[in-house]
């Protein structure tokens, strides 16, 4: 598994959404750049989106057993311990046979044994937290980190450890960026005259938002506004009749630059991804976090842009109600628009991924 010829070995454990692996990506694209011979193993589970991505990008991948404890009572709960048992065994192995100098721990139930097993074993900790109010893996690990990069000033009320927190953002991945945007609305057959609303149902779905964009579209369309709508994979066949001149329906958009590029407003889920992309673009935002999340950290994301204004809130049982009147004031008030643009940059921290790579570089130099 390693030549153990080189002092750069970085394990990075972390999973379960997109939300929690592509800043560790990112991480890791960044190290690669500064250190071409560094080592990199990710440790995930195999069925989830961890086990699919990684392998794909070139980098060593290796699954435990672990599994999310299900708030809702299932069978495969009684299993939660043993499964945990196990994971914590393979995470040792895995760590004693790699050996790293430092472990980049980005959340998610995966990254607890592994990182613990690292620790164990006299790693250097790197903990990410990405949302507002930090996940439990975050909270069960912090006595073991020897640094914690927060995404929102606001977790650091949360944990305990202040001396060893920096509010560094989230890292986004290197190929994101603006392309020319009359090229961008060129492409979806958009005309530069007229402005674009961005609704992002995220990758599978969010219900609501699909439901509420459903009732309003076409009305926005007859106003004058162009829409580019990604529902997700699963409620592409119910929506995709609404395809017309001035409204594009995918069920998934591969180049998001090109979206991001075209839009003027963007209405979505508040995931700690999306926001970090749209801080460092600085596009304005009207967010909507899903209820249907782990301690509700999607509000508080959307909470913490908002008491800023740099994001309009609405919460999901309002979103019938509000998204119209939201959407249509924002895009007919330029100030506004320029408000919510100019308070987004303010927050972005484009150096993310730099700045912990940097830090994860100086921890296995020392060590």
């Amino acid at each position: 598994m390693s030549n153990g010829k080189t002092r750069y070995k970085f394990l990075f454990a972390g999973g379960g959404t997109g939300g929690h692996l592509f800043p560790a990506i990112a991480v890791a694209e960044q190290i690669k750049m500064m250190k071409p011979e560094a080592e990199i193993l990710f440790v995930g589970t195999k069925n989830r989106i961890e086990g699919k991505t990684i392998p794909k990008l070139g980098y060593s991948f290796k699954s435990i057993w672990v599994k999310g404890f299900s708030r809702k009572f299932t069978l495969e709960n009684l299993l939660f311990p043993l499964k945990l048992f196990v994971s914590a065994v393979q995470s040792l192995l895995i760590n004693a046979r790699f050996n790293p100098r430092v472990a980049i721990g980005s959340g998610g139930y995966v990254a607890g044994p592994a990182i613990w097993g690292a620790s164990v074993l006299g790693a250097k900790i790197i903990l990410l937290e990405q949302n507002s109010y930090p996940g439990i893996t975050t909270r069960l690990l912090e006595k073991r980190a020897d640094e914690i990069h927060i995404s929102f000033e606001d977790s650091s009320k949360y944990l305990k450890k202040q001396k060893i927190l920096l509010t560094t953002g989230n890292p986004v991945r290197r190929d994101l960026g603006t392309i020319d945007k009359v090229e961008a609305l060129t492409g979806f057959g958009f005309s530069a005259e007229k402005k674009t609303l961005l609704i992002l149902g995220g990758s599978l779905g969010a219900g609501s938002i699909n439901k509420a964009a459903g009732n309003l579209v076409n009305k926005l369309s007859d106003e004058g506004l162009q829409v580019i709508w990604q529902t997700g994979k699963i409620y592409y066949e119910e929506y995709k009749h609404f395809n017309s001149k001035n409204i594009k329906v995918f069920d998934f958009i591969d180049d998001m630059n090109y979206a991001y590029s075209a839009s003027d407003l963007i209405l979505a889920r508040a995931g700690a991804t999306t926001i970090a992309e749209i801080l460092v673009l600085g596009i304005p935002s009207i967010l909507v976090p899903s209820p249907n999340v782990a301690e509700n950290h999607q509000f508080y994301n959307a909470k913490s842009l908002s008491d800023e204004r740099a994001a309009i809130l609405i919460e999901d049982k309002e979103i019938d109600l509000r998204m119209y009147d939201e959407v249509t004031v924002t895009m007919n008030s330029n100030e506004k628009l320029t408000e919510l643009k100019k308070n987004a940059l303010l927050l972005a921290k484009p150096d993310a991924a730099k700045v912990i790579a940097k830090s994860a570089i100086k921890f296995a130099e020392v060590k």
